[in-house]
């Protein structure tokens, strides 16, 4: 395994604005949603918008605990806000990078990548550096968090939309503290989800011309943008420990070799995977022309393959952008999840 260098977190976060904090409508504060916005804006343009949308005051049927159960009258809410108005709401910021598609003009974004037109394997060497800069922020954004609201991880929520959800998914895959309550995603895509499923065929010795775990047969399976050293194992140990790497496992040390994302002391990936702990939602719609809906049915099995609790729900008509509906359905997801007291 090769030496990954520690990042210098302090003077990096500096390149990242501070974040919006907008505080609870009711005290005490009980908890906190961090969410994170898409290329191009920011923390102060995305959170304020996000949070005045007026949400579908009728719960989907996906999130009805029991159609026998005696239903409880609450207060409709209206807004994600007032759904949880003991939660604080951290809208951080990207940093500003150059952005090759746009002629390396500078944006905000988590991270640089090219054209995302399925599958979105070209040129993902761009991807590394801000994902590795976005991946250690957003951990040191979670145990601040984590330590300014009573009950901890257990009363804290990661989310993001677009991008942003693609650089909150890799966040939780490496994240190595206590599982968080829930955590969402809306019209995004999970970043190396081809060379993830590829790391998970190799784990359990799928041969050609089987069945990928994200579903694709290995004929048609996207290309991963390998070398075409078959031979060659980033992971090949010389004891005997080697066939107990489990594939999901193995998938994660891939990510975290790849990103060169430092792992606390004294643990590995096979006792560390808090992600699989964490429930997750995915919305997406339909119709969305900027993220293939085909790259977040993709995010989902393989993340599904790789263990994750995640949910997945397709919004008919519904573009690059989030609904009441989705909304409501999120609202519906944690609180089931979370199990918090209102």
């Amino acid at each position: 395994m090769k030496n990954i260098p520690l990042l210098d977190i302090d003077n990096m976060a500096a390149d990242y604005p501070e974040p919006l904090v907008i505080e609870p409508l009711s005290q005490p504060h009980r908890q906190t949603f961090i969410i994170l916005h898409g290329r191009g804006s920011s923390g102060e343009k995305f959170g304020p918008v996000l949070l005045n949308t007026p949400i579908t005051t009728t719960a989907s049927e996906d999130f009805v605990p029991s159609k026998t159960a005696t239903p409880t009258p609450t207060p409709t809410p209206t807004t994600l806000a007032s759904a949880f108005p003991h939660a604080r709401f951290v809208f951080p910021s990207a940093a500003r990078r150059r952005a090759t598609v746009y002629r390396r003009a500078y944006t905000h974004q988590w991270f640089d990548n090219w054209k995302l037109d399925p599958p979105a394997t070209a040129r993902e060497e761009l991807q590394q550096p801000g994902l590795r800069e976005t991946t250690a922020y957003l951990h040191q954004l979670l145990r601040r968090e984590i330590e300014q609201v009573s009950g901890g991880a257990r009363n804290v929520v990661l989310g993001g939309l677009s991008q942003g959800q693609a650089a909150a998914l890799t966040a939780l895959l490496l994240w190595e503290g206590d599982p968080l309550a829930a955590a969402f995603g809306m019209c995004g895509w999970l970043p190396y989800a081809a060379r993830l499923a590829e790391q998970l065929r190799a784990g359990t010795g799928a041969g050609a011309g089987g069945s990928s775990a994200t579903g694709v047969d290995d004929e048609t399976q996207l290309d991963s943008g390998g070398d075409g050293d078959d031979d060659f194992d980033p992971f090949e140990r010389d004891d005997e420990t080697a066939d107990e790497i489990d594939p999901p496992s193995r998938a994660v040390s891939w990510l975290r070799e790849e990103l060169e994302v430092h792992r606390q002391e004294g643990n590995d990936d096979s006792r560390s995977a808090k992600f699989l702990d964490i429930p997750l939602f995915l919305g997406h719609g339909t119709e969305d022309n900027k993220v293939s809906i085909l790259l977040g049915r993709e995010a989902s099995r393989c993340l599904d393959s790789i263990g994750v609790r995640a949910r997945w729900r397709e919004y008919q008509g519904l573009g690059h952008w989030y609904s009441g509906d989705m909304l409501q359905d999120i609202v519906n997801f944690v609180r089931s999840e979370a199990k918090w007291e209102t």
